[in-house]
C-alpha cells in the first residue's frame, strides 16, 4: 500500500472510497468541505484516464487499479444538507453505499429526515460525517454531535488522528450496512485539518446495489415506528457490548491510582501531555464511539483506578457516562471534569500546552509553563470583506440611500455577515442560514414604521431562502430583500451552487436564475450592479418607497471569480487627505497619511472609492 501525506479530510474521502462508496452528496461548511471535493477529485482523475485511453475504452485505471468507471459515481453539492441526506437516503434504499458531509450546524437542516431514517433504516451503507468545529473558529455554535448521536439513537464514531479517520470509516460503512443504520461519524477541526503519512489502498471496494425492492417498511407510520424503536433500543445496547471489543476503544497505561479518559482528538493531546510529563505510565481510557458507549470496557477501567480526570471538548459527554456507570454499579470513585468539578472549560477549544498544565496539576506534579521568547504585539486585523468585494458596494449602496431613516438590516450567514463591521455596520441580526428574510418579516410586523431590509447571498438563497420569501409573499408582509449575487460560495471556498450552470463534478447544467425564480415567486426585482453606485443608490429609495415584497438583486463576481480589471491610483494634487474614501467604505486597499495611498498588491479596479471621491482625486486605469 502506497504512502501518502493526506490531510484529515482527503484521509477520510479515501476512506469512504476504499470502502466502496458510490453516492456522495453534502452542502459546503468548513471544517468539512474538504471531503467531498477530494472524492470529486479522485472520481475525475478517472475520468481523465478514461478519456485518454482510446485504444480500450474497458482499460485504463478501472481494471489496472480495480475501480468502477466514473460513470458509477454520484457527487454532488446539494442545495442544502436535507436535500443531501434524502438523495443518500434513497441511494441507500437500493443498495448503495453513500455518504453525506455537513459540518455541525447543517446537522440541524439535517435532522428532520435522519430522525426518521434512524427509524427506518437503510440497505447500503450510509455515513453521515458531521464535522465538529470546537472554538468555534468558523461557525455559530459549539454544538457537540455526540450528544445528538445519543439524542437520535444513532451510533457515532470519534477518530482521534488522520491515520484513525481512514481505517474507522470503513468501519463505520460496514457497521451501517450490517445493522441497517445510518451511523454518525464525527472529526472536529484540528483532525479535518491536520496532516500525516498514511497507508491507503489503490483498490476501491466494489458494492453492486440490489436495486430498490418494494416493502412496506420503506414507509414510516406510527405503529412501524413503535416497534422499529423498540428494536432501536435492543441493537443499541448489543452494541455498547460490541464496542467494548472495538480495537479503536482501549485502555492503555498500568497506574492503579491515576486514570484519564479521553476520546477523539483530545486523545492525541493526552498522549502528547502525558509525554510532556513523563507520565505515560498514567492509565488513560480512550473512547472512540462515544454512542452507544463501551460500557463493559468503561466499568473496566472505572475498577482499575482510584480516580479518573475526563478529557474531552465541548460536551461532557464522557463524564456524564462514567458518572452514571459508576453510580449505576456502585462503585466509589473520585471523576474530575468539567461539569461537577469545573476543571476545564466547558466551552473552547483545548490545547496540548492547556492540558498539560491541568493534567500535572491532576496527577500532582511540578511542571513550569516552558518560557516563550517575548515576541513583538501581532497587528490587530478584524475579518473584513476582500478589497473589491461587490458585497461593500451593496452595503454601501443601501446606506447611503438609507441615510436618516429608520430602518432595520437583517444579515444571514455568508462573507456578507462582515457587513456589520465599521465603518459600513450594515448588519443588525444574524441567526442562521435564510433566517435573515423571516426575522425582517417578524421585525416589520411588529414595528411597522421601520424599513425591514433582509440580506441574503446566492448561495443562502438557493440552500434556504426561497422559503421565507414564499411565506413573505403569503402573508402579505412588508419587507425589502436585497439578494447579494456573487456568482459563487464564496465563504466556504468557492464552491459552485445552482445558480452557476456547473455541477461539483464540472458538468454543466441548468443556472437557475434568481429573478425569474424571485418573479415566479411572485416579485418583480430590480438587478443592479452594485458597483454602479449612483443606479444601485437610486434603486434602493425606489424599493423603499414602496410597499409589500421588494427585490433587489446586486449582481457582480466576487474577485476570485473574475480577474481584476484594474488598479486604481491616487492624484496627490487632488487629494485633500480628507479620508472619506477610507471612512465610507473601509476598503482594506485604501491606506490613509497626509495622502490618500492605494496598496496596488491587493487593489482590483473595482472604482467603488473612485465614486465616493469628491474631488475626483481617484482613477481606474486598466
Amino acid at each position: 500500500m502506497p504512502i501518502k501525506l493526506l490531510m484529515g479530510n482527503e484521509a477520510i474521502a479515501l476512506g469512504a472510497l476504499a470502502a466502496g462508496v458510490s453516492v456522495a452528496a453534502g452542502y459546503p461548511g468548513t471544517p468539512s468541505t474538504e471531503v467531498l471535493e477530494t472524492i470529486a477529485k479522485e472520481i475525475k482523475k478517472i475520468e481523465q484516464h478514461q478519456h485518454v485511453d482510446t485504444v480500450d475504452a474497458t482499460r485504463s485505471v478501472v481494471s489496472e487499479a480495480g475501480l468502477r468507471p466514473a460513470s458509477a459515481y454520484t457527487i454532488e453539492w446539494s442545495v442544502n444538507e436535507k436535500a443531501a441526506l434524502e438523495v443518500a437516503a434513497g441511494a441507500s434504499y437500493t443498495g448503495a453505499r453513500t455518504l453525506v458531509t455537513m459540518k455541525q450546524v447543517g446537522l440541524n437542516v439535517a435532522s428532520d429526515p435522519l430522525m426518521s431514517l434512524a427509524y427506518i433504516g437503510v440497505k447500503g451503507g450510509m455515513v453521515v460525517l458531521v464535522a465538529d468545529d470546537p472554538g468555534p473558529i468558523s461557525s455559530q455554535t459549539e454544538q457537540d454531535t455526540r450528544t445528538f448521536a445519543k439524542y437520535s439513537k444513532l451510533p457515532c464514531f470519534d477518530p482521534s488522528s488522520p491515520e484513525e479517520a481512514y481505517a474507522m470509516i470503513q468501519d463505520a460503512f460496514a457497521l451501517s450496512e450490517e445493522l441497517h443504520t445510518p451511523v454518525l461519524f464525527r472529526p472536529t477541526t484540528r483532525l479535518c485539518h491536520a496532516t500525516a503519512p498514511i497507508d491507503v489502498t489503490d483498490e476501491w471496494k466494489t458494492v453492486k446495489p440490489e436495486g430498490f425492492i418494494k416493502d412496506p417498511k420503506w414507509v414510516i407510520f406510527p405503529r412501524l415506528s413503535v416497534k422499529a424503536h423498540a428494536e432501536i433500543e435492543k441493537r443499541n445496547r448489543a452494541l455498547s457490548e460490541r464496542f467494548s471489543d472495538y480495537k479503536f476503544n482501549a485502555i492503555e497505561g498500568r497506574s492503579e491510582a491515576f486514570g484519564i479518559a479521553t476520546g477523539g482528538v483530545c486523545y492525541a493531546y493526552v498522549k502528547e501531555a502525558l509525554k510532556r510529563l513523563g507520565a505515560e505510565w498514567v492509565r488513560v481510557l480512550k473512547i472512540a464511539t462515544p454512542f452507544p458507549f463501551p460500557q463493559s470496557l468503561a466499568l473496566d477501567f472505572i475498577d482499575s483506578v482510584e480516580r479518573v480526570f475526563v478529557v474531552e471538548e465541548l460536551d461532557p459527554v464522557i463524564e456524564r457516562e462514567l458518572l452514571y456507570l459508576a453510580g449505576a454499579a456502585g462503585r466509589t470513585l473520585d471523576i474530575y471534569g468539567k461539569e461537577i468539578t469545573e476543571n476545564l472549560p466547558a466551552s473552547g477549544e483545548y490545547t496540548v500546552e492547556m492540558l498539560t498544565e491541568n493534567i500535572a496539576a491532576y496527577l500532582g506534579l511540578p511542571y513550569e509553563t516552558p518560557q516563550t521568547p517575548e515576541l513583538p504585539p501581532l497587528p490587530v486585523r478584524p475579518p473584513v470583506l476582500c478589497a473589491g468585494c461587490p458585497h461593500r458596494a451593496s452595503f454601501y449602496a443601501v446606506k447611503r440611500a438609507m441615510g436618516g431613516k429608520k430602518a432595520v438590516f437583517c444579515g444571514d450567514i455568508g462573507c456578507y455577515t462582515l457587513g456589520n463591521a465599521l465603518p459600513l455596520d450594515m448588519v443588525d441580526t444574524c441567526l442562521c442560514m435564510g433566517a435573515g428574510i423571516t426575522i425582517a418579516q417578524g421585525i416589520a410586523r411588529a414595528e411597522p414604521d421601520t424599513t425591514a431590509f433582509a440580506f441574503v447571498g446566492d448561495s443562502t438563497f438557493f440552500a434556504s431562502g426561497i422559503t421565507g420569501i414564499i411565506n413573505a409573499v403569503y402573508n402579505k408582509n412588508d419587507m425589502v430583500l436585497v439578494v447579494l449575487d456573487n456568482r459563487i460560495t464564496a465563504m466556504t471556498g468557492g464552491q459552485t451552487h445552482p445558480g452557476i450552470g456547473k455541477t461539483l463534478m464540472d458538468e454543466q447544467t441548468a443556472a437557475l436564475n434568481i429573478p425569474a425564480i424571485l418573479r415566479a415567486i411572485g416579485v418583480e426585482p430590480r438587478v443592479v450592479n452594485p458597483l454602479s453606485l449612483d443606479e444601485a443608490v437610486n434603486a434602493v429609495k425606489a424599493a423603499a418607497a414602496e410597499s409589500g415584497v421588494r427585490a433587489i438583486v446586486f449582481e457582480y463576481p466576487c474577485v476570485n471569480v473574475e480577474r481584476p480589471k484594474g488598479k486604481a491610483t491616487v492624484n496627490a494634487e487632488k487629494c485633500t487627505g480628507c479620508s472619506l474614501c477610507r471612512r465610507e467604505i473601509g476598503c482594506p486597499a485604501l491606506k490613509i497619511g497626509a495622502k490618500a495611498e492605494i496598496d496596488a498588491s491587493l487593489c482590483t479596479g473595482c472604482g467603488l472609492c473612485v465614486q465616493v471621491c469628491p474631488f475626483d482625486a481617484i482613477e481606474v486605469t486598466k
